[in-house]
């Protein structure tokens, strides 16, 4: 299966899981898999209702989270930290981690792991739980939002990209202003701006996640790639192309994108689009993108 497109209902969450030593009150559902056709890649949204949680555990695979709506807590590794909409966070593989909903209302989220669960047929696990002790009251209280300084590491916060004339402008003062550098920069290119947020400079090895923004007519021409793709559209409306079938795309919509997956977008409206992108495995440093203009006849060949 080269792509799947699909749509989030997010009436799901009004029946959570059953309660148990490991959780309460949370609803998950994959919306990219292996019936989806994915190989690298499991994407799925989550929520918990006021209350809910899910006690610490520890993968064998990678994870990365975004905060749609609502508050979470999320410890890393020992660091509790008050997430809200727009904040991320990294889970690198052996990492325990716990979660709760730190609010009064419901917390929704988007997910990515790489490699993707194991199968219970499989036989083998690669979740291990530590339910005992763990009072998800104390742990919601202890959450603190994450202060931007040096020692923070694993999780950031991003609301998406202005117009690219505003985001591209630089502030009055020269000196002193926020530092900047390869490592935060913002990629603009053809109307199209892209902002890495889970990356191997973040400290991820098998996955990526990042926010792209279209402007009026941002267009990225039909290409594939030798890893997958998941978006998952936030805001505006785009035309799609995959494998020659054109959809259009809106808010609160899925797409997947298997390796070889032809694929190009194009905002032919008057408002900007949003989403967010998820790659596994992670690019190679070089031919990332074949682009489908360029393959269309034989490269020049050397004279002999």
């Amino acid at each position: 299966m080269p792509h799947h497109v699909g749509h989030v209902d997010w009436s799901f969450t009004q029946t959570p899981n059953p309660s148990s030593a490991t959780s309460h009150l949370l609803s998950r559902r994959v919306i990219v898999g292996p019936e989806q056709g994915a190989v690298h890649t499991e994407l799925a949204v989550g929520a918990f209702a006021p209350g809910g949680w899910l006690a610490p555990h520890v993968h064998a695979f990678e994870e990365a989270i975004y905060i749609l709506e609502g508050e979470l807590a999320l410890d890393i590794d020992g660091r509790v930290h008050h997430l809200v909409a727009g904040d991320y966070g990294l889970m690198t593989v052996g990492t325990w981690h716990a979660l709760a909903n730190a609010g009064t209302t419901e917390v929704r989220w988007l997910s990515v792991n790489t490699p993707m669960r194991l199968a219970q047929e499989t036989g083998r696990k690669d979740t291990f739980f530590e339910p005992d002790g763990f009072d998800p009251v104390a742990f919601v209280a202890g959450a603190r939002r994450p202060k931007p300084d040096a020692s923070l590491r694993f999780v950031g916060h991003y609301d998406g990209t202005p117009p690219q004339h505003e985001a591209l402008a630089l502030p009055d003062e020269v000196k002193g202003r926020k530092p900047a550098g390869i490592d935060t920069a913002l990629l603009a290119y053809s109307g199209i701006s892209v902002k890495f947020l889970v990356d191997k400079g973040f400290g991820a090895d098998l996955l990526t996640l990042f926010t792209v923004d279209y402007e009026p007519r941002g267009a990225a021409q039909a290409h594939d790639h030798p890893f997958e793709e998941t978006y998952f559209f936030l805001a505006g409306e785009i035309e799609g192309e995959l494998d020659g079938i054109h959809y259009t795309l809106r808010a609160g919509d899925v797409v997947f994108a298997s390796v070889g997956s032809v694929h190009g977008f194009y905002n032919n409206g008057t408002e900007r689009v949003r989403w967010l992108e998820t790659q596994a495995p992670q690019p190679p440093t070089r031919h990332s993108y074949r682009w489908t203009q360029a393959w269309t006849t034989a490269p020049a060949r050397p004279e002999r």
